[in-house]
């Protein structure tokens, strides 16, 4: 049952994998990190969103929206481009009071029954935050549905959402913010948490792949995702010129190792949520 089922998700999802060769001259990129939400409907209509994310050389990405209906609206158009994720705000400005909602799981509940997400998040949680009730619950909604997680956390709250659920899949929003030895530490301790780069300038500010960075990338290769973060409107403008610049920073490294960062671990948790991994 769960293989036929399985079968209608690879569909839904438009789940075709280009070969890391696919495009000599273009990259082909899995964003991690994009959002539609409610701000954004005013000035930029659904078919130009996906057009942006189209001369991006987006092939794929994880979208989730202040409210969900956004992510919706993009997945009508484009079900082969936009991977819906279900994010627990329903209006921008909720990050901060989201974990004191008591209403916010049932809603998530509701709408992961009437249709497939593939995770939940982004999330903010820090620190004990982790431990609260709402979040207790939104961990364990994903444990029952077979979703991963998209957790803007520092490591402390990484750590407490693995000790809620020690198979957890999450994926780390921005790396935590945090440094590359802290972020060693934590994909060490955990084997099923990966990390996206939205917002981190770092590994390549000069130009170059930073020395730490690259260490980073070679000792965890499967582990890491590129991501743009289009958190207010003012962000779609940028979609083009940071796939670009992540081009040009992935080129630097062996092409196996940045096809897994532009695309591969990207589709690997996907193929999991979908229960075809």
């Amino acid at each position: 049952m769960r293989f036929v089922a399985a079968i209608g998700l690879v569909i839904a999802f438009g789940l075709i994998s280009p070969s890391p060769a696919s495009s000599a001259e273009r990259l082909a990129l899995f964003d991690a990190h994009i959002h539609y939400s409610h701000d954004a409907w005013e000035t930029l209509a659904p078919a130009e969103a996906v057009a942006i994310l189209r001369r991006a050389g987006l092939k794929r990405a994880f979208v989730s929206s202040s409210s969900d209906e956004g992510t919706l609206r993009l997945h009508a158009l484009a079900p082969d481009l936009v991977v819906p994720v279900l994010r627990p705000y329903r209006r921008r400005g909720e990050t901060g009071s989201w974990v004191h909602d008591a209403t916010v799981p049932a809603m998530l509940a509701e709408r992961l029954a009437a249709r497939r997400y593939a995770g939940i998040g982004e999330f903010h949680v820090h620190g004990a935050d982790a431990d609260l009730p709402v979040v207790r619950e939104v961990v364990q909604l994903a444990k029952h549905h077979r979703i991963f997680l998209i957790a803007h956390a520092d490591a402390n709250a990484v750590v407490r959402i693995f000790s809620q659920n020690p198979e957890a899949r999450v994926l780390w929003a921005h790396a935590g913010f945090e440094r590359p030895d802290v972020i060693a530490a934590t994909l060490d301790r955990y084997p099923t948490l990966w990390a996206d780069l939205a917002f981190r300038y770092e590994p390549a500010r000069a130009g170059s792949v930073a020395p730490d960075w690259r260490v980073l990338f070679e000792r965890f290769p499967d582990r890491f995702m590129v991501g743009t973060d289009t958190y207010t409107p003012e962000r779609w403008s940028d979609v083009t010129e940071h796939a670009d610049w992540a081009r040009g920073w992935l080129a630097q490294l062996p092409p196996e190792l940045a096809h897994r960062i532009a695309y591969g671990n990207a589709e690997t948790l996907l193929r999991w949520s979908l229960g075809t991994e």
